[in-house]
């Protein structure tokens, strides 16, 4: 985690905007450091006292996460449901070490609604990760989902197409074939099915890309729809599994 924790409390360092907002950083880095069951339990406290920073509840969520402490797991699908991608990516990272049973069947629910395909990437990674029960039939659903004209979420198909070649799930051998045919996701879905022991040619590219199809440029990490969002609330009320309020207190 120690990489990962640096990126957090830099991006967050950058975030603080008062005197008392250094101080309390301060201190959630002596918590930290110290990794004492006193400090997991004033970390816990963190996660559910109102009027706290988000980003003070993302580095606590962070840490118990990490430690596997399932008092992070709700706030920590909460960011994996958020507009800003580098919080979804650390709450993925966190997910990924909590080790609940739960986990799985968070990120399948955020990567198979239609409504939050824009911030479905992390949960789309995160799912091929666990390799949990859930992980192959929800990449499936969403990959095949995305296989439409004019769909502007390649980046999220394509985790997909990787984490299924990753998975070495035979039942995945037709939505891949059928991602083939998208010059976007030609080539990785043709290294996937080369995992599963199918071998497929990848097409020649006959004409331009769509400007705004699944195979034009997305305009961002997450399509058109995330464009000047990264910085917006949170997750709307009833969108992440547990539903309940956000996390800005």
């Amino acid at each position: 985690m120690e990489d990962e924790f640096h990126e957090l409390t830099d991006r967050v360092r950058a975030e603080l905007r008062s005197p008392q907002d250094l101080v309390a950083y301060e201190r959630l880095l002596g918590l930290a450091r110290k990794n004492t069951p006193a400090g997991r339990e004033e970390l816990a406290r963190m996660l559910v006292a109102v009027e706290r920073p988000l980003w003070a509840r993302e580095i606590a969520a962070f840490i118990l996460g990490c430690a596997g402490d399932k008092r992070a797991f709700e706030p920590l699908v909460l960011l994996l449901n958020y507009r800003d991608p580098v919080r979804c990516a650390t709450a993925a990272h966190a997910l990924g070490r909590l080790g609940d049973p739960r986990t799985a069947r968070a990120a399948a629910a955020l990567a198979t609604n239609p409504l939050r395909t824009a911030y479905a990437l992390h949960p789309v990674r995160l799912l091929a990760e666990l390799r949990a029960p859930q992980s192959v039939p929800a990449l499936i659903a969403t990959l095949e989902r995305l296989l439409t004209p004019h769909n502007p979420y390649w980046r999220v198909a394509l985790a997909c197409v990787e984490g299924l070649g990753a998975l070495g799930d035979r039942r995945a051998v037709p939505s891949l074939t059928a991602a083939v045919a998208h010059p976007r996701l030609a080539a990785a879905a043709a290294a996937s099915l080369a995992r599963l022991g199918v071998h497929e040619d990848v097409p020649a590219t006959t004409g331009p890309e769509t400007p705004d199809g699944l195979d034009g440029p997305d305009g961002g990490a997450h399509g058109p729809a995330a464009r000047g969002a990264g910085r917006g609330p949170g997750p709307e009320r009833g969108t992440g599994p547990g539903g309940g309020q956000g996390l800005s207190g």
